[in-house]
């Protein structure tokens, strides 16, 4: 027990939890320190390196709170996010395709009716948004809820603006007899994710920029049918190629069409899986 070797430590740490009541507990603990350990074996990590690693994750727990989540912000960069999200999206051909949950997704976000202005204050172009929410196989989806958020045209959202006192472009929408849903609210700048803090200091020093293409968020659940949480992207955006949470999907980016009076229509319409068709398919791991 003085000086194990290596892999011996490895295989001694895995056994401590061969008692783990709950298999898949058991399963991920082991896996996770067989990579870990494997990772610190790769790269010969230093003490020095150990510590400093410590040490951003305290910061980053330091700077999370209820309205900045630093531990997703950093997921997100570091493509976990999307990753876990494109392991864990099955679906059939057609349903519109999912991406990352973000960082500023909050609960509370009031309800709103068909058409109305969702902005409520925030600057930015005018701009509508209406389609359709129907499902794989074509039929419209009745009652369905579509939670919504976005920037504004400064590139931030509510919850960076301690000064408001209730929600800005976010709002709680459903369905019409057709499937149908409409808004109006303002045209989002694509803007940096929060980079003063431990996720923006990570990407200074890889070189790498904080920025996100302009886009709104949708949540849509129904009965029957799996939760669909996705983005839609602004064509001709310049960050398409390199969003810095690697969100961007081709079949989220659609024309945001200029209109003759200068507001801006985007039209798109979303198509859910059912959740029996997606309870039927083997798990991925």
């Amino acid at each position: 027990m003085d000086d194990p070797d290596h892999d011996e430590l490895t295989r001694q740490v895995v056994d401590r939890f061969a008692d783990t009541p709950d298999p898949r507990l058991k399963e991920v603990m082991a896996s996770l320190v067989r990579h870990l350990h494997a990772f610190a074996r790769e790269v010969r990590l230093s003490e020095a390196e150990w510590r400093e690693g410590i040490e951003f994750l305290t910061r980053v727990g330091r700077i999370t709170s209820e309205r900045r989540q630093e531990f997703i912000l950093l997921s997100d960069t570091l493509g976990l996010s999307m990753l876990t999200v494109a392991m864990n999206s099955a679906r059939r051909a057609g349903a519109t395709e999912s991406t990352v949950l973000g960082p500023f997704h909050v609960g509370g976000a009031p309800r709103r009716g068909q058409g109305d202005d969702i902005a409520a204050g925030a600057a930015g172009t005018p701009c509508e948004v209406r389609g359709a929410v129907r499902g794989v196989d074509g039929e419209p989806i009745a009652g369905a809820r579509i939670e919504v958020w976005q920037a504004d045209a400064e590139g931030k959202y509510d919850v960076q603006r301690p000064e408001l006192a209730a929600h800005r472009a976010r709002a709680v929408l459903e369905t019409d007899a057709d499937g149908r849903y409409g808004y109006r609210t303002v045209v989002p700048a694509a803007y940096p994710i929060p980079d003063d803090g431990p996720v923006g200091a990570m990407l200074r020093a890889t070189r790498r920029h904080p920025w996100r293409p302009a886009h709104l968020h949708f949540m849509i659940a129904a009965p029957g049918y799996s939760t669909l949480v996705t983005h839609v992207f602004r064509a001709g955006d310049p960050y398409l190629d390199s969003d810095a949470v690697f969100g961007v999907r081709q079949s989220l980016i659609v024309e945001w069409k200029q209109r003759p009076d200068g507001s801006l229509l985007v039209e798109f319409d979303f198509a859910l899986d059912r959740e029996d068709a997606v309870a039927g398919r083997p798990e991925r791991r």
